[in-house]
């Protein structure tokens, strides 16, 4: 979204033309692309899970949207032990998994919150080239996001597409194969690198500006890719206790023209935007261009949350 600022997305939503799915990762995807990973399977629930997903069906449909909070009022499925071996409302954990087997959407968030609507899927493949040309595409689809990959980097990519379609991960390791196949490839200094086909991957300037990148930007989301292109480390340290943290609890990886130099801490108090940064190098450029586009893109940041 151009001149994105916190709260569009929840404001928006409805006129996105976006869905909430896992992909390679938990986030945003075209409606096309989501369609291409359902009708999703997964593992056989139990009975009772299987009644209990049926009237929480039916209870959303019913009304169209459904807040968790009131899903939760009228079920009161107690807790359950997360992911993370942490403790969940029954409920809402419920409700992610319907989600995420195509059952539910996610209508739009108030608050941070999702809101569920009822959703049915268009049907599966109709063949065996058919679930191919999906598979297939939807390795496509993740190489234009996080191109170029190191082999390592692109068998994981791929890997990862499991998740997102978990009634074929028999097939995830044919199309790495199929992928390396197709992709561009070249050999640099002994590391093989892929990238779509007819992508230009040389002649471009590089443009004169900084940027303060997520940790989950696709140029920083290997880490191994980011130590091999630039030669240091960085890690996203927001789980690592205090004392043992080396550059902040949520570092912004810092990209000045082609390069990833270091990382910036940003924080707001009392309306002000603070900032303090990190530097691969040891040291800031020098450069009065690096200056004059480092207090544009704060002023850009300062522009996001409105202070």
């Amino acid at each position: 979204m151009k001149n994105y600022q916190a709260g569009d997305l929840e404001r928006l939503y409805e006129k996105a033309g976006v869905e909430e799915d896992f992909f390679v990762v938990y986030g945003f995807v075209t409606k096309e692309l989501a369609a291409l990973m359902h009708p999703r399977s997964g593992a056989s629930w139990p009975a009772e899970t299987t009644e209990r997903a049926a009237a929480l069906l039916e209870f959303v449909r019913q009304r169209g949207t459904a807040h968790p909070r009131e899903v939760d009022e009228h079920f009161a499925h107690g807790r359950v032990t997360n992911y993370r071996g942490g403790s969940s409302n029954a409920t809402t954990h419920l409700l992610g998994q319907m989600q995420y087997r195509g059952m539910l959407r996610v209508a739009r968030r108030e608050k941070g919150i999702r809101i569920y609507a009822a959703h049915e899927h268009g049907p599966g493949p109709a063949d065996e080239n058919e679930r191919s040309l999906r598979i297939d595409a939807l390795a496509d689809a993740a190489v234009r996001i996080y191109a170029p990959l190191h082999a390592g980097g692109l068998q994981y990519l791929i890997r990862r597409l499991r998740y997102a379609v978990p009634q074929w991960q028999g097939e995830i390791t044919a199309a790495v194969k199929c992928a390396k196949e197709r992709l561009s490839h070249a050999l640099i200094d002994g590391v093989d690198w892929y990238w779509p086909a007819g992508e230009r991957a040389t002649g471009h300037a590089a443009e004169e500006r900084v940027r303060l990148l997520t940790p989950f930007d696709a140029v920083v989301w290997d880490r191994d890719r980011l130590e091999l292109l630039w030669g240091w480390v960085y890690r996203f340290e927001a789980y690592t206790p205090t004392a043992k943290r080396m550059m902040g609890y949520y570092a912004l990886p810092l990209l000045w023209r082609d390069q990833v130099i270091g990382w910036g801490n940003l924080s707001v108090s009392e309306g002000k935007l603070n900032s303090e940064f990190g530097y691969a190098s040891g040291k800031a450029p020098r450069d009065r261009a690096f200056r004059r586009e480092l207090e544009a893109e704060l002023e850009r940041m300062r522009g996001f949350p409105g202070v």
